[in-house]
């Protein structure tokens, strides 16, 4: 039991640094040394062709500059805390300064300085949009009052306080140059000012709030004879309001971003509308609408040659789409979901091989015919029927697997006499309960835990379990041997229990609990309103009620067993559930789009943890070729002594 502790705290730990790194870095320098590092990258993406074209200097000072913001953008990201992703970030960094040492084409420089920038946002993630949708009269007025002298009523550049100016003022007009900026660049600029020209920094004038009006009504200048256009798009394109569902995505997108998939002036229209009317976005799809307006932008990607952003638009159709809505579809159909997930799952396998056009058309339109069925389920969900058993059942499924478990570690505790440790394993189990109410208030009240956040939480935390019950089961098995157990008790309880071991028991308890109650407290917040909480709650009293009661019998049952045969049977019992769990957290990972999804002939077993996937299949067959060997190899243990 000492040596299982052993390799369950390195796990353990593994396990920490991994929800750590997923959920980012967080240190002080991160607030000031990100933005500024994004602005510059943004800058030379946006600069960078009025210096070098057909790879000859055509303006040496502003080429210099190139070279000193590269220079820069790497010193500050060396700077930055440690993290998983930050030497890729240099790497990412000195491929771009060789770029603009070797002058290469504007587009290239532009394309791998955008990358990295948004490669740096989602290792140090940092706010990126309004809290609420600009006042975008608000912005007009700011921009007659602070901008219009230099850079033109109309943003032309043409201001009577920009003659003689060295650099000369930018004409927000430039569509080429807007298509390359996003209302975050403008608000960056605004907040910091740009070193070494007039451009000042207004932080210190105007609030947050204003900053944001005044950057979106400055992004709308390029546009502003598209925006009519653009509504009628917005209105009657689904798969073109697929692209941008929020205030972030829309405050990070550039119109060269998406008019790969639109063309450049259905681009231009709908950044235009957008921008100037954000409360559209209230109209943005949600849920399942979502999931098949990102399905259909996907295929047109895939279609356009860019498998990147197919990829990414299929793994928003299932994370922000389906996952919302997940566990309210899950009460209802549960197969339904199940071939919703497996269908996505090989859409984004077959878009990642690249199987070509018209196998993922097929495939798409497969998935579209799922997602119809499922949205006409959840729309019309919601009644007290639906609410009550759908939180019944969700509570029995996943409290059953957490349940077994802590029966298992009560019931060899009281086997071998150390009652004095139970309060271990309950106050693992207690704390698992208070931390999932924890989530609950900050999902609810404080941010929005996102799908890929949930599934790798998921996921990770199921792999953990699987591979301490691994150890456990293998431990009991061989405890249950002849008379091993007998030899234990008299040779090592002493010191297997220790408070070491004890705090090891915590740990489990804790961790087999918490991952079940994380996804449960997400699926009640979906389900919770006013009109059903006593439904919800009923649906809840009754689950626990039948929780108790099991409970209860597997105790007393374990009571009146042998103690040879309480290990043997609590080996394969945990033995099942390490299986289970190592289906499930494949299962979850590839969700969150970490692992392939290829189909086997294998059926569904949700409870077993079984899925149609040879991922989820190999890797359940490893552990259970690892259970053979080390069952086999306690019973020739045993034989020889």
């Amino acid at each position: 039991m000492i040596s299982i502790n052993r390799h369950a705290s390195v796990c353990f730990s593994i396990f920490f640094l991994l929800l750590a790194l997923n959920f980012g870095v967080r240190a002080d320098n991160v607030i000031s040394l990100v933005p500024q590092t994004w602005q510059m990258l943004d800058y030379l993406a946006t600069d960078y062709a009025g210096a070098v074209d057909q790879g000859k200097i055509v303006n040496a000072p502003e080429f210099a500059e190139m070279q000193e913001f590269s220079a820069v953008i790497h010193t500050q990201i060396v700077a930055l805390p440690e993290h998983a992703d930050k030497a890729s970030l240099l790497i990412q960094a000195d491929g771009l300064t060789a770029l603009v040492e070797d002058k290469a084409d504007a587009a290239e420089v532009a394309l791998q300085a955008h990358r990295l920038a948004d490669a740096l946002l989602a290792a140090y993630p940092i706010p990126t949009s309004p809290a609420a949708a600009p006042d975008l009269a608000r912005g007009a007025t700011l921009y007659q009052s602070h901008c219009a002298s230099c850079h033109g009523v109309s943003g032309g550049g043409d201001g009577p306080a920009a003659v003689g100016l060295d650099p000369p003022v930018i004409a927000f007009t430039d569509v080429e140059r807007a298509d390359q900026r996003s209302p975050l660049s403008f608000f960056q600029t605004i907040s910091q000012g740009v070193e070494g020209t007039s451009m000042i920094s207004y932080a210190e004038q105007l609030n947050e709030a204003d900053r944001w009006a005044l950057a979106y009504y400055t992004g709308t200048l390029a546009y502003t004879g598209d925006i009519e256009r653009g509504r009628a798009l917005w209105q009657q394109d689904t798969g073109a309001r697929a692209h941008i569902s929020n205030l972030d995505e829309l405050s990070r997108t550039r119109a060269d971003q998406i008019s790969a998939i639109l063309d450049k002036d259905q681009a231009h229209a709908l950044i235009g509308y957008l921008r100037a009317q954000p409360d559209a976005l209230e109209q943005a799809l949600t849920g399942i609408a979502l999931a098949r307006g990102r399905m259909a932008a996907s295929v047109n990607a895939y279609r356009a040659g860019n498998n990147k952003e197919a990829i990414q638009l299929a793994r928003s159709a299932y994370l922000d789409g389906v996952e919302p809505v997940e566990l309210q579809l899950s009460a209802i159909d549960s197969a339904l979901l199940a071939r919703i997930e497996l269908g996505m799952g090989t859409f984004r396998s077959g878009l990642s091989n690249d199987i070509g056009i018209d196998s993922i058309v097929k495939q798409a339109t497969e998935v579209d015919e799922l997602l119809v069925n499922a949205q006409k389920l959840t729309s019309s969900a919601g009644n007290a029927t639906t609410t009550f058993f759908g939180a019944f059942t969700i509570l029995v499924r996943e409290g059953l697997e957490a349940l077994l478990i802590i029966v298992a570690l009560l019931a060899f505790l009281n086997k071998a006499g150390k009652r004095e440790t139970l309060r271990y394993v309950h106050a693992g189990w207690i704390s698992a309960l208070v931390a999932g109410g924890g989530t609950w208030a900050v999902a609810h009240y404080m941010v929005d835990i996102s799908g890929a956040s949930r599934e790798l939480t998921e996921g990770v935390s199921a792999l953990f379990a699987a591979l301490i019950l691994l150890a456990v089961g293998l431990w009991m098995h061989q405890k249950s041997t002849g008379d091993r157990w007998q030899t234990y008790l008299k040779e090592k309880m002493s010191d297997a229990l220790n408070k070491k071991s004890a705090w090891f028991l915590f740990i489990l308890a804790f961790i087999s609990v918490y991952r079940e109650v994380f996804e449960t407290i997400l699926f009640y917040a979906a389900l919770w309103q006013e009109d059903q909480k006593v439904w919800l709650l009923g649906g809840i009293g009754a689950a626990v009620l039948v929780l108790a009661l099991t409970a209860w019998g597997l105790l007393r049952t374990s009571r009146r067993l042998p103690i040879s045969t309480f290990f043997a049977a609590s080996s394969v019992l945990i033995a099942v559930l390490a299986v289970a769990l190592t289906g499930k957290g494949v299962s979850a990972l590839q969700k969150a789009g970490w692992i392939d999804v290829s189909l086997a002939p294998i059926p569904h077993i949700d409870l077993l943890g079984i899925f149609p996937t040879w991922q989820t299949f190999l890797s359940q067959l490893a552990v259970v070729v690892v259970l053979i060997i080390g069952y086999l190899y306690n019973k020739r243990e045993n034989t020889s002594t």
